[in-house]
């Protein structure tokens, strides 16, 4: 029987209204497990209302209070660490350690919001002029959205709203309703954790619920991560609607291989960050650029017997390096890519089309893909195909490389591999991405530092977590005073400086 699931608003789970549902996927067997409600324009205005009026008491609540909450929260997140990789990989089908690591790695963004206190911390100048002090705070924007992607759905919005209820903030969260499940209990997890009803909701929904999270006038800021089209769209209509808005967006992440790099350390990096559950992420190595021909004729002879032996299969298969695509939608846009790909002649070294298992037909399995001497007027190298297709570009020199990373209109991620620190430390330096790996394929920083990439890979000024985080969640308000001491310096017709007090 297909399970119903609900929204979560107020502190409570809501019955959707709408009429509209739409279906969740088990991607490992094909079938329809769950059907999840599309929100209607009132019930996205339910939450949001419930934000607000949650919002002046949170706001007030002092830092170390909340940062109690969020404490409590990731102890709770360790507890139900299985259940939550579970839910995962069953509607996404990446592999449970795959799953499992992507909670974590939200988890960490949890521990740095706990540390608020400190982040929040201002400044303090005294006697700036004549018995005049300055100080500056940072105070909550007020209600908060967050639109979330289906690749990761505990670690994004753990990047999200954790940061945004630290600040003081309240939150609506739209999961992706291709698997909405993982946001849902991260809801129920934070009541239970002692967030008061109310500061953070989640409703299931499409573009009727994006539209009312956009124009509705009373959430302040809206967190996206999603592709670019979908990116650009969020960003100029809430900004049209007077709000903060980051907006992180498509990649195509290149890998570059010099001549004098440790091969065999190259090779297993594009292995794990180009099929690493199954290509879908925005930090997936899909170019590797060989520099040289014997550079391209060594990778691609080494790389191509690895990617031929990948184990595919569902999450529940342990050994399995690789599970299944999330939709039949996504399967079949990866595999008209492929078809693309071949016609456009490039050479499909591997081929992983034409995936079944026993017992298991009917699901959306992609197996690893391996395409040599793509040029950059192909699709393939053009485009984010969002699964397990790599592309390799034959580069004449270092500095075509570089060329080719730059002049890609995405800006995400880029690695290079090589031993020469001449080389690397020029690419760090001349590299126009947002984050930069040496010897690292998917450079994705710490928590206490901050995610997001530069062109048509972000609308907006701030990146995601870190310092970025504190300063999007955050308005500045500086304040400046004099009491009453004696002093009496007249009316004043003009800015004076300090010096002049």
């Amino acid at each position: 029987m297909t399970k119903e699931l609900q929204h979560f608003v107020g502190g409570k789970k809501i019955k959707g209204a709408s009429g509209r549902f739409g279906d969740v996927y088990n991607p490992a067997t094909g079938e329809v497990t769950k059907k999840v409600p599309l929100a209607s324009k009132g019930e996205v205005e339910a939450a949001i209302a419930a934000a607000d009026a949650a919002l002046p008491a949170w706001a007030a609540t002092p830092p170390a209070k909340r940062a109690q909450v969020l404490f409590k929260f990731r102890d709770l997140i360790y507890r139900n660490l299985d259940e939550l990789a579970e839910l995962v990989s069953s509607e996404h089908g990446k592999t449970l350690a795959d799953a499992k690591g992507s909670v974590t790695r939200g988890l960490e963004v949890v521990e740095f919001a706990c540390g608020i206190p400190q982040l929040l911390k201002g400044e303090f100048s005294e006697n700036v002029a004549g018995g005049i002090d300055t100080f500056a705070t940072r105070q909550p924007v007020g209600v908060c959205a967050g639109i979330t992607p289906f690749n990761f759905p505990a670690m994004v919005p753990m990047w999200m709203f954790p940061m945004a209820l630290a600040c003081g903030n309240t939150f609506v969260l739209k999961p992706s309703e291709k698997d909405p499940s993982c946001g849902l209990r991260l809801g129920e997890l934070m009541i239970e954790a002692g967030l008061p009803a109310g500061v953070l909701n989640v409703v299931n929904g499409d573009k009727v619920a994006v539209d009312t999270l956009l124009t509705d006038p009373r959430v302040g800021a809206v967190s996206f991560v999603g592709s670019t089209a979908i990116g650009h769209y969020i960003y100029s209509t809430g900004c049209a609607h007077g709000k903060r808005v980051q907006a992180l967006c498509g990649a195509k992440n290149h890998m570059v291989v010099m001549p004098d790099a440790d091969m065999d350390q190259a090779v297993d990096a594009a292995v794990g960050a180009a099929y690493g559950s199954a290509g879908e992420r925005c930090m997936a190595i899909s170019v590797a650029v060989a520099v040289g021909e014997e550079t391209g004729n060594a990778f691609v002879k080494r790389l191509a017997p690895r990617v031929r032996s990948l184990k595919i299969g569902p999450y529940t298969d342990a050994a399995a390096e690789m599970g299944p695509i999330v939709t039949p939608e996504a399967h079949k846009k990866i595999l008209g890519y492929i078809d693309k790909g071949v016609a456009e002649g490039a050479e499909l070294v591997v081929d992983g089309r034409g995936v079944k298992l026993q017992g298991y037909e009917k699901g959306f399995y992609v197996g690893g893909c391996l395409f040599d001497r793509v040029e950059p007027r192909m699709s393939i190298y053009k485009d984010e195909i969002f699964g397990p297709v790599l592309s390799v570009v034959r580069a004449k020199n270092y500095e075509e490389a570089l060329t080719l990373v730059n002049d890609h209109e995405y800006g995400n991620g880029t690695a290079i591999f090589t031993r020469d620190g001449d080389a690397a430390r020029d690419f760090a330096s001349r590299a126009k991405i947002g984050m930069v790996g040496v010897n690292v394929p998917i450079p994705v920083p710490v928590a206490y530092h901050s995610f997001g990439g530069w062109k048509r890979s972000l609308f907006g000024d701030h990146h995601m977590h870190g310092m970025e985080g504190v300063r999007f969640y955050t308005k500045l308000k500086t304040v400046t005073t004099r009491w009453p001491s004696g002093i009496r310096t007249g009316a004043q017709f003009h800015f004076r400086s300090g010096a002049e007090h």
